[in-house]
Order: structure tokens, then sequence, then C-alpha cells
């Protein structure tokens, strides 16, 4: 049944999606470490990661004083990490939960923050503001059916001459097989506008177990990701690809600087992220 393409409306989908990363919150409240936003330097590793290449198209190379907009923020760990490094953050999560763990992490932390609870498809509508930044990193767009859509909310909220930035799992990564004893490709690279249905109770993190175990996703090319910016009025100023991953996707992956990789004979084989930096114009 894992990673099986099903015919599903959105809603459904979405829905399913909802139950699942609702469970999730109170289990990556324990994992994620919440403790150590006690120190106030303290910034997440995707943060820590994601800065160096974002600041670089900032003015004055810095995020202080930019209105940032993160999309897809979870439980806040990264948006309190990006308020720690100058910004004015709102955070956008369609679960109600995970945003109240995220105020409460914001305020223990001592950073100002401002969350919306709403779809990242409906963000534009639901955000009475534009912004410097829109920012979303690691595991977010595929759990959307519509890249057409996205892109027109992240047009919708960046101010003219705002910057777009986005780190996330490889879609070529996406398509192999997790468990396969070397690189094999088991999963579509290209999406049919099917969603991937997925049954499984864990989460990237932690010991615990959701109830709701079944989710879905959908696959995007590159192509199509690229695309959908473009096509939306935004301007490609940076494009990379990297070969580690702040999660274990494999367990043949194998802890390194910075998070996971491949062996180090297969680590020039195939990517493991990219990251995009667009800019809107006008």
């Amino acid at each position: 049944m894992n990673g099986s393409n099903v015919d599903i409306d959105w809603e459904s989908a979405r829905r399913a999606n909802h139950e699942n990363w609702n469970d999730r919150v109170p289990l990556h409240e324990v994992a994620y470490g919440l403790d150590r936003y006690d120190d106030p330097a303290h910034l997440s590793d995707v943060v820590r990661a994601d800065l160096p290449v974002l600041e670089r198209f900032l003015p004055e190379q810095s995020l202080r004083g930019l209105d940032l907009c993160h999309l897809q923020c979870h439980i806040g760990t990264d948006t309190v990490s990006l308020a720690r490094a100058g910004a004015n953050v709102t955070g956008v999560d369609f679960s109600g939960p995970a945003l109240t763990v995220a105020d409460a992490l914001a305020a223990r932390a001592g950073v100002q923050a401002r969350w919306v609870e709403t779809d990242v498809l409906d963000a534009r509508r639901a955000v009475d503001r534009e912004f410097d930044v829109v920012y979303t990193s690691i595991g977010t767009i595929t759990w959307l059916e519509d890249l057409n859509r996205w892109a027109e909310q992240i047009h919708g909220l960046l101010r003219p001459g705002g910057i777009f930035y986005i780190r996330d799992g490889h879609p070529a990564l996406y398509a192999l097989d997790e468990e396969a004893p070397d690189l094999k490709t088991r999963y579509p690279y290209f999406g049919d506008g099917r969603a991937q249905l997925w049954d499984d109770p864990s989460t990237y993190v932690g010991e615990g177990r959701v109830e709701h175990s079944r989710t879905y996703e959908w696959p995007h090319p590159l192509s199509e990701i690229i695309g959908a910016l473009l096509a939306h009025g935004l301007r490609l100023v940076h494009f990379d690809e990297g070969r580690t991953l702040p999660w274990q996707f494999s367990p043949r992956m194998v802890e390194v600087a910075g998070g996971y990789a491949w062996a180090e004979s297969e680590r020039d084989l195939i990517p493991c992220t990219y990251t995009i930096v667009a800019q809107r114009d006008s």
C-alpha cells in the first residue's frame, strides 16, 4: 500500500493529512528538544543551514528588520530561529495545535511572532500583509496537490523586490526505494495528478505513534516546481542541489556534519535536497 498512486479529492486528502499532523504535535513537542531554545543563541539546524544562502540575496545581507512569512511552520522552531536572526516573523500552518505549541515556544524563547492558522494554499487571503521574505524549508510541498495555486500565494505575499526561499527534499530522492540495499528507483519522479498513499504510524522524529496513520503526498518534479514560480511572476536568482538531509530518509544513510547522507561511495550519485531563491520584481 505505501507509495501506491490513488485517486482522491483534495479535501479528503487534506483532511487525512490534517489529522495526521495534529497527531504529530505532542510527539514532536517532546522529540524536537524545545528546551534548547532556552539558550538565546540557539538556532535550529535547518535555519542554521539556510541562513548563509538566504542572506546573500537580502539587503545588507541580513534578515534584521525584514518582514518574513514562514509557510508550513509546524511547531515554530524554525520560525523562532528566523526571529532570532532578526526578522519580524509570521508563521503560517494548518494545524491549530501546532501553532499553540509554536506560540508557547516563542513566548518561552522571548521572541515576538505572529501566527496564522490556514492552509498554505489560502495563505494570501488569510494573511493581511505583504513581506520582504517568504520562507519554507524541508518537507513541505509534497503535501500540496496544486503548485500553481501555491506559487500564486507566494507572489501575493511578497512585496515587489521580495525574496522567496525554499530548501526541500529532492524529488529524485523521493523516487528512491528507501528500504532497498542500493540506490533503486521505486516511485514516480513525475506526477500524474494522483496522490501517493502512505500508511505509517511513525513520524520522522521521536518514538511515538500517531492515531491517524494514513497520509497523502504528491510527487513534483523540479520542472514543475520552478515552472510554477516562473509562471506566477517570480524570477529565479539561485538554484543549488545538496548531498545531506536534516533527517534520515533511509536506514542506509549515515550521520554526517549537518544531518544525514548516503555512504561516501554513493554520495555523488543522487542529490538529497534542492534550494531555490526567487524574486518578485513587480
